[in-house]
């Protein structure tokens, strides 16, 4: 009737000659029903784990300003700034703003100007109505946009332009030199 744990069975005395007592049968525990769906465990559901992440059901309506990398999963009305970091818009991703950011990889809808200081990767399901300001695009087939795109050269670093101007200029070895002048001087005689 009761059930005995294994250890008041181990310190119970046992009768010498006798035979051991048969194990008592196994609990069947209840186990776990096992899901079909992909475990999540150890892979990052974004491509990079240490950036900030807006999900699906946030809503801001205002500005949003980060020294991190983003990652949009959510709505978003007002403007977004990432001077130097990399803005994600995901598939649920719907952003009506001013976007400024380094980088920007769009999954989802953006509706507004966009200015990116280096590349902007537009995929295949993503929508995008805005213009564009950027050194460098990829917009993949079946994507859509519409908008202008203005492609601009990236502005040498400041530290370059500085080196670049305080180098004296060389001259090179193949390069004629002038020859030295013939004056005459105040003592001289001419004949």
């Amino acid at each position: 009737m009761w059930n005995r744990s294994k250890k008041e069975e181990e310190f119970t005395p046992k009768p010498m000659g006798a035979p051991p007592a048969p194990a008592p049968p196994e609990v069947a525990k209840e186990a776990k029903p096992m899901s079909t769906l992909p475990s999540r465990g150890l892979e990052p559901r974004y491509e990079n784990p240490h950036s900030a992440v807006l999900g699906k059901s946030v809503i801001v309506k205002g500005q949003i300003v980060s020294k991190e990398d983003l990652t949009i999963d959510g709505e978003i009305e007002g403007t977004v700034e990432l001077q130097e970091h990399r803005l994600t818009i995901d598939k649920n991703g719907k952003v009506r703003a001013t976007v400024k950011a380094r980088e920007l990889v769009v999954l989802g809808t953006i509706h507004g100007n966009v200015d990116i200081t280096d590349k902007i990767d537009i995929r295949k399901d993503a929508k995008l109505v805005g213009d564009i300001k950027t050194a460098r695009i990829v917009i993949e087939d079946g994507a859509y946009f519409k908008g202008n795109i203005d492609i601009v050269r990236p502005e040498p670093s400041r530290q370059a332009a500085a080196a670049q101007a305080a180098k004296p200029h060389a001259v090179s070895p193949s390069a004629p030199t002038p020859a030295p002048a013939m004056t005459a001087g105040v003592g001289d005689n001419k004949r």
